[in-house]
């Protein structure tokens, strides 16, 4: 299974996009919630684990983000930083997966 299959396949990445439209809209919610006024309970740890889950979703709306740009402009499925191919497993199971396994080892040292 060749990526620029996979890719090129327009049903497959308009059911991609359909997913992660869908994820982008309940980060959204979540992120609503996390960031709506709520009493202060007094307790550090709550509001610790509060901003920790609002970096994380935030995160995650980026990597979306980034994810349905890459559709749009043609550029979705093919590694940053070599131009190489990402195998389509690996965007199988994280869709806003950005370099291909050897450029992500060198990414992040």
């Amino acid at each position: 299974m060749s990526v620029d299959i996979e890719v090129s396949d327009q049903g497959w990445l308009a059911g991609l996009r359909a997913s992660l439209s869908e994820d982008f809209a309940a980060q959204t919610t979540r992120l609503k919630e996390l960031t709506e006024i709520s009493p202060d309970t007094g307790d550090p740890g709550e509001a610790h684990n509060r901003v920790a889950l609002v970096a994380a979703t935030r995160h995650n709306l980026e990597q979306i983000t980034g994810a349905l740009r890459r559709i749009a402009d043609g550029s979705y499925g093919r590694c940053e930083k070599c131009d190489g191919p990402i195998p389509a497993e690996r965007l199988e199971v994280l869709p806003h997966a950005r370099f291909c396994v050897p450029c992500q080892q060198k990414h992040q040292g």
